[in-house]
């Protein structure tokens, strides 16, 4: 008989329970940190599945990239913005900083 294949969603919440002591050992805003990067990779579940890698931490690292890439994206398209925003009137758009 063939090896079960656990869905992704379970791989992902094993991955983040081995991972548990490391994010004990970090400060309390560090883990935070952690948290909000395997919340991230939490996004791409359906792609996990649908990729079935072997190692599926390499999914998992590449859904948290994938969200940090798009984070930096935006926001250089926000700062960019600013900076033309600056460079036609000579003051700060109204909308900087974000809320």
């Amino acid at each position: 008989m063939g090896r079960t294949v656990l869905p992704f969603s379970q791989v992902l919440e094993q991955e983040v329970q081995e991972w548990r002591k490391f994010r004990r050992g970090l400060r309390k805003e560090d883990q935070q940190f952690l948290d909000r990067l395997f919340e991230k990779a939490r996004l791409h579940v359906q792609a996990g599945v649908y990729a079935s890698r072997p190692w599926p931490f390499e999914t998992i690292l590449i859904s948290m990239l994938l969200e940090h890439e798009k984070t930096l994206v935006e926001l250089k398209s926000k700062l960019k913005a600013l900076e033309t925003d600056t460079t036609q009137t000579g003051t700060p758009s109204p909308s900087w900083p974000p809320p």
